[in-house]
């Protein structure tokens, strides 16, 4: 019984600290699309359709990028940080926060 009444106590802490994390994350992914503005003239997010660089649709799911190298946060986060291969260098111009929600966005098409 004691049992039982303090796993009802925590369910609904759960459930609040989930609902917080996603609210978070929707806000973060919100502000990455505002980020992802910057981009929008090179890179399409919506289609697969290749403007002056490829489509970021479904980067994440992909198995690597188009310079071999894996499709994973850490080289996605440097490919923006770093540029090449005709894309220009963004770390000068984005924030670290920015760069956070950014990705968050990216991992959301």
């Amino acid at each position: 019984m004691i049992l039982r009444r303090a796993l009802l106590a925590i369910v609904p802490i759960a459930t609040q600290a989930v609902t917080a994390d996603q609210h978070k994350r929707a806000r973060s992914t919100s502000d990455g699309l505002r980020v992802f503005q910057q981009c929008s003239g090179c890179h399409s997010a919506e289609t697969s359709e290749k403007k002056v660089g490829p489509s970021l649709k479904g980067l994440f799911r992909r198995r690597e990028l188009l310079n071999g190298m894996p499709a994973n946060e850490r080289a996605i986060r440097l490919k923006i940080k770093n540029g090449g291969g005709g894309m220009p260098s963004y770390d000068q111009v984005l924030s670290a926060k920015e760069l956070e929600q950014l990705i968050d966005y990216l991992k959301s098409l």
